[in-house]
């Protein structure tokens, strides 16, 4: 894929406080790339940075190998769509759409013709002579974006943009993103905290915490082959499991926990007998037995259990105290609290995370 943006060692402070830490960053053109992380991880900055809105203290900003690390932001062939929209509420939608496009002189006939066609492209035909104040949340989000993409930038900013937004509507406005970046072909960055959100719409997920990336990968990658504790546990609420290495198998290696043994994936790292590991579960990769001898597994003790839009949550314990959560689709359930029972890996097992040259 061809290189649009490249962030080389971009660093922020501001005051005493480190936002960035060196970050590095390649996007590619046409990509749709989400910045996932929790609240103060520097994703904002990073965007406000690519935009030209702030000048890092450190690195440089090449966008289609230029380097752009000092421009201003009407300099770049950026734009940018905030969380509140910030639409003008004294201008209906046509003049909202048109104003970037006034301030650079293009004809009326050409200016109508282009309202039109960003209003035809975000489904909302029509809607030139309606006020800000008269629109709904989603139908304001649209006009957002169609008034950004007028300007045919090379890459489209996006910060939480659904994040006022109830969550049905908010699922519909995901779909219709990922369907407008498709039809646009243009390169979008998106910040999100939500995790599903990144999952469903991107290409690749950037992971941030404490002003680096933790993780960058696709959606598949990042669920299934964690890198790290964090970014198992962020992403998909994984189990995290402590063991010893007892043995090497193929690509995988067995490791001694508590209340029995487990099979992980070593993702290439370098491990030997003996090493002490960390190993992370998803919930849907396990099944849930009685504790008799027909069955294999790790011996537990049924905690709690729950259910949320049908799908059935089991915690139990293990002997050292560590809790594991199970889940599947149904709200059938045998067990209570107190049930002994045996945790059995299913064929999709575990990967192995914390690891010092795994890929």
């Amino acid at each position: 894929m061809e290189a649009l943006l490249q962030l080389e060692g971009i660093e922020k402070r501001f005051g005493d406080t480190e936002v960035l830490e060196g970050i590095n960053l390649t996007v590619g053109k046409g990509e749709f790339i989400t910045l996932l992380g929790s609240s103060g991880c520097g994703k904002t900055t990073t965007l406000r940075i690519i935009a030209g809105l702030e000048v890092p203290d450190g690195g440089r900003v090449y966008l289609s190998g230029k380097d752009v690390t000092n421009l201003a932001p009407d300099k770049r062939d950026v734009n940018m769509v905030f969380q509140n929209y910030a639409l003008f509420p004294h201008m209906n939608v046509a003049e909202n759409i048109a104003y970037s496009l006034r301030l650079k002189k293009v004809s009326k006939a050409d200016i109508k013709t282009t309202v039109k066609d960003a209003l035809d492209l975000v489904q909302l035909p029509g809607y030139e002579s309606r006020m800000p104040n008269e629109l709904s949340g989603g139908q304001r989000q649209r006009v957002a974006i169609a008034r950004a993409v007028v300007n045919k930038p090379k890459i489209l900013l996006l910060d939480e943009p659904l994040g006022a937004l109830d969550l049905q509507l908010r699922r519909q406005m995901q779909k219709e993103l990922k369907r407008l970046q498709t039809a646009l072909g243009i390169t979008f960055i998106y910040i999100t905290h939500d995790q599903e959100e990144a999952l469903d719409m991107s290409d690749r997920i950037a992971l941030m915490r404490n002003g680096h990336f933790e993780q960058i990968a696709s959606a598949e990658e990042i669920y299934n082959r964690p890198k790290t504790t964090y970014a198992a546990q962020f992403v998909g609420g994984a189990n995290i499991i402590k063991g010893t290495v007892k043995y090497l198998k193929s690509e995988n290696a067995v490791i001694e926990v508590s209340g029995g043994e487990i099979e992980a994936k070593t993702r290439g790292a370098q491990i030997k007998e003996g090493d002490r590991v960390t190993a992370a579960i998803r919930g849907e990769n396990l099944e849930i037995n009685p504790a008799s001898e027909t069955y294999s597994g790790l011996a537990a003790t049924v905690t709690d259990k729950s259910f949320s839009g049908g799908m059935l949550r089991i915690t139990a314990r293990l002997a050292d105290n560590t809790e594991i959560t199970c889940h599947r689709q149904g709200i059938d359930c045998q067990y209570a609290a107190g049930d002994n029972v045996k945790l059995a890996l299913k064929d999709a097992g575990a990967v192995l995370v914390d690891l010092e040259g795994g890929i």
